[in-house]
């Protein structure tokens, strides 16, 4: 009788905490994060990812003349207007990705946008509040997509790339201008855990865009998809 009461007590503490009886709390990965296993839908799992790498053209990098990412109205943006709702869902990208990405996440009234949410952020393992904190990263840069191929591309597919929701993760803004436009072979996420995860969403982009990779980003991007275990 006792172990029975003791048993549902528990199950009753489980459910008004919010956590699941197994894995209901994040593992704590090195470095005091949280292990994030979250990815877009459509990523590889590992054994494709490293198979998706092998096929990847080597090539060095393009050079960059001609790309222009920011302008105020989007004309001449190489990648188009930001957020663009390709899906034609009525919700832009970026309001998508949050609505994804976040728990508690509160939508502007009759609108598509987030107003609030929390982010666990995959790339540095921390709890994130207040979405003016937050950003959306292209995993695969468009800087680097446009050196590895895009700058050939016709107009509507560079948009549809940049808007691609398999490429988008939201991040702390802190880590995502650390990161910047570099390669997995000049930056990974501060969060070791998720190095696997980094590297099969960034070979299924490039991928699946038929984009080149330079020997040293290859040998980043396979240590990366090693640790998938």
């Amino acid at each position: 009788m006792f172990r029975r009461t003791a048993a549902a007590l528990a199950a009753l503490l489980l459910t008004v905490t919010g956590c699941d009886a197994v894995g209901g709390l994040p593992d704590v990965a090195p470095g005091g994060g949280a292990t994030v296993d979250r990815v877009p839908q459509g990523t590889p799992d590992a054994p494709t990812a490293r198979n998706l790498l092998a096929g990847l053209p080597l090539a060095e990098p393009g050079r960059m003349e001609g790309y222009a990412r920011d302008c105020d109205d989007g004309a001449g943006c190489v990648f188009g207007r930001p957020w663009v709702d390709t899906d034609g869902d009525g919700c832009d990208q970026r309001s998508q990705v949050l609505a994804r990405d976040l728990t508690d996440v509160r939508r502007k009234e009759g609108r598509c946008g987030v107003e609030s949410g929390t982010l666990l952020d995959p790339y540095t393992g921390e709890t994130a509040t207040g979405v003016s904190k937050i950003q959306i990263d292209h995993v695969v840069p468009l800087a680097e997509m446009w050196r590895s191929g895009a700058a050939g591309w016709p107009q509507d597919r560079r948009v549809a790339a940049a808007n691609d929701l398999r490429n988008l993760i939201a991040v702390a803004g802190r880590v995502n201008q650390s990161k910047g436009d570099q390669t997995p072979d000049e930056w990974m996420p501060p969060n070791a855990a998720y190095a696997c995860q980094y590297g099969r969403v960034y070979v299924g982009v490039k991928a699946e865009y038929g984009l080149s990779v330079t020997s040293a980003e290859r040998a980043a991007l396979e240590r990366a998809l090693a640790s998938c275990g």
